[in-house]
């Protein structure tokens, strides 16, 4: 009898662990985190429209940036114009589709620092779905950061 309750609580721990991370979507807030510092940057929102996956900035956390720090480098022109703006509320991936377990697009991700544009892939991290990876590349060169979910 004692085996045969341990094996229900067992097998119903090893149930709600699966449907625990089945219910992790790539959406909400992460906290993106510098690859080459380690340091916090700031929270990004990522959200569906219209099929599509978008990410814009909620919080900025590097010391010196705040809500009404803009955007200097963005581009004057095309998909990510936004020189100028704030950069929080700005919209640093656009339209990402999805694509197997991954989201991806060209000209898919924005670096607000530098103003450069990357193709993008991003994917939850399969061993830990609270890990995101965030892959910005150009041909063969690519840099990826890995966020974590709020």
């Amino acid at each position: 009898m004692k085996k045969t309750r341990l094996l229900l609580v067992v097998m119903l721990s090893v149930l709600f662990a699966t449907a625990t991370m089945a219910q992790k979507t790539i959406t909400g807030v992460w906290k993106t985190i510098d690859d080459k510092t380690g340091k916090p940057k700031s929270y990004v929102e990522l959200y569906m429209k219209d099929g599509k996956m978008y990410g814009k900035i909620t919080k900025l956390l590097e010391p010196g940036k705040n809500e009404t720090t803009t955007c200097t480098a963005c581009p004057t022109e095309g998909k990510y114009k936004s020189r100028g703006a704030k950069l929080v509320g700005l919209d640093i991936i656009k339209g990402l589709e999805k694509d197997g377990n991954m989201y991806s697009g060209d000209e898919g991700i924005m670096d607000p620092n530098t103003g450069d544009i990357y193709d993008c892939e991003v994917w939850l991290d399969p061993a830990n779905p609270d890990k995101l990876n965030v892959r910005g590349y150009l041909y063969f060169f690519f840099r990826t950061q890995v966020w974590q979910r709020l």
